[in-house]
C-alpha cells in the first residue's frame, strides 16, 4: 500500500504541472502538495455515481485524472456552516451568502468568503424564496402570504408587502420583484424601489420558481408539467411550454432555460428565445434547486442527497457530489456553489 500510494502522488503531481502548463483554472495555479495529494487517496468504496479524485475499484485505487487536472478534488472538500432551522433557498448579494430558514421565521447572513455568521434576522413565516435586488434581500413568507425586504447592508428591516396566497420563489428583473405565489396560480410584480403592486398575472396551476431571461419573466408551474413565458414589462402572456414531471427549480444560461423535474428526476433545457425543448437530462432523485455558475449547471437532489453538475453546453454529467439529507437551494457566489441542507440545518460550500 505504501508503494502504491507513492506512485499515485507521483500521478497526481505529475498531473498538476500538466495542468500548470495548460493554463490555470479559475485564474488559480494548479498548486498540489504531498499532502492534499495523500489526503485524497482512499481504497473504500465510493458512493453509486459519485466522483471522488480516486475512484475505488476492485483491489486497487485509479486515479481520476480529469479531476486532477480541474482541481476539484472530491466531494470530501466540502465546506459546511450552520444556518437555521430548516434551510431552504439561497441568495447571493455580491459579499453575503443570505439563507431562508423556513422552520423559524428568519435568515441567515454569511460572509461568502469565509461563512463567517454575520446576523439572524427576523421575516414572517416560513419564508420560502429569497432574492437580492441590488441593495436589498427579499423573502416570500408562505404563511403570511407577504414579502419582507431587507437592507442588504445590515438587514435592517425595510417593508412588508402584500402578496399572493402562498408566496414561493422570487426573481428581480432590474426594476421589480416578482413572486410566485403558489396556492392562486398567480405571480405579482412588485416596483422594488417601494414594494407597490405593479399588477397579478394568472400562469398555470401551483407555480413555484421564477427566472428572468432579460426580457421574459419565467414561471414553473409544478402541477400542470409546464412553464409559463410573461413579458417583463407588462406581464401579458409570451407563451406556454412543456416541461417535465413537476416542475420546480428554474435558471437561465445566458441563453437557455433550465427546469428541474422533481418527479421526473431529469432537467429540461430550454431555448428561451423561443421555448423550444432542446433536451431533457437524468440527475439525481427528486431534484428541486438548480444554479448556473458560468459554465456549468448545478442541481440539488432533495431525494438523493447529492448534487449533480452538469455541462451547460450539451447537458453532459461532468459529476455527482454528496450533500446531506434533503439540499433544495443552490446558488453561486462568483466563485463557489452553495447548496442549502434542509434536514441538516447547515449550508454547503463546494
Amino acid at each position: 500500500m505504501k508503494s502504491q500510494t507513492v506512485v499515485l502522488k507521483s500521478a497526481i503531481l505529475v498531473l498538476a504541472v500538466i495542468s500548470m502548463s495548460l493554463g490555470a483554472t479559475h485564474g488559480q495555479a494548479a498548486v498540489v502538495s504531498p499532502d492534499l495529494a495523500e489526503s485524497n487517496l482512499s481504497t473504500s468504496a465510493a458512493e453509486p455515481g459519485e466522483q471522488s479524485l480516486a475512484e475505488a475499484r476492485p483491489g486497487k485505487v485509479v486515479l481520476n485524472p480529469l479531476q486532477v487536472a480541474l482541481l476539484k478534488w472530491s466531494a470530501n472538500q466540502t465546506t459546511s456552516f450552520p444556518v437555521g432551522a430548516t434551510p431552504g433557498y439561497i441568495a447571493f448579494d455580491g459579499e453575503s451568502i443570505w439563507v431562508a430558514n423556513n422552520g423559524e421565521g428568519s435568515v441567515t447572513r454569511l460572509r461568502a468568503s469565509d461563512g463567517t455568521l454575520l446576523g439572524t434576522f427576523s421575516v414572517g413565516n416560513n419564508p420560502l424564496g429569497i432574492a437580492f435586488d441590488g441593495a436589498n434581500i427579499w423573502v416570500a413568507n408562505a404563511a403570511d402570504n407577504t414579502v419582507t425586504k431587507l437592507r442588504a447592508s445590515d438587514g435592517m428591516l425595510l417593508g412588508v408587502y402584500p402578496v399572493g396566497a402562498t408566496p414561493y420563489g422570487l426573481v428581480f428583473d432590474g426594476a421589480n420583484i416578482w413572486v410566485a405565489n403558489a396556492n392562486d396560480s398567480t405571480v405579482t410584480k412588485l416596483r422594488a424601489s417601494d414594494g407597490a403592486t405593479q399588477g397579478t398575472f394568472s400562469v398555470g396551476t401551483s407555480p413555484i420558481a421564477l427566472a428572468f431571461d432579460g426580457k421574459y419573466v419565467w414561471v414553473t408551474n409544478t402541477n400542470a408539467g409546464t412553464v409559463s413565458r410573461l413579458l417583463a414589462s407588462d406581464g401579458s402572456d409570451a407563451g406556454t411550454f412543456t416541461s417535465g414531471e413537476d416542475p420546480y427549480g428554474i435558471v437561465f444560461d445566458g441563453a437557455n432555460i433550465w427546469v428541474t423535474n422533481t418527479l421526473g428526476s431529469t432537467v429540461t433545457k430550454l431555448l428561451a428565445k423561443d421555448g423550444s425543448l432542446l433536451g431533457t437530462f437524468k440527475v439525481g432523485k427528486g431534484p428541486e434547486g438548480i444554479a448556473f455558475d458560468g459554465n456549468n449547471i448545478w442541481v440539488s437532489n432533495n431525494g438523493g442527497s447529492n448534487v449533480t453538475e452538469l455541462r451547460a453546453s450539451d447537458g453532459a454529467k461532468i459529476g455527482s457530489f454528496s450533500a446531506g439529507p434533503k439540499p433544495i437551494g443552490v446558488a453561486f457566489d462568483g466563485a463557489n456553489i452553495w447548496v442549502a441542507v434542509t434536514n441538516a440545518n447547515k449550508v454547503n460550500k463546494y
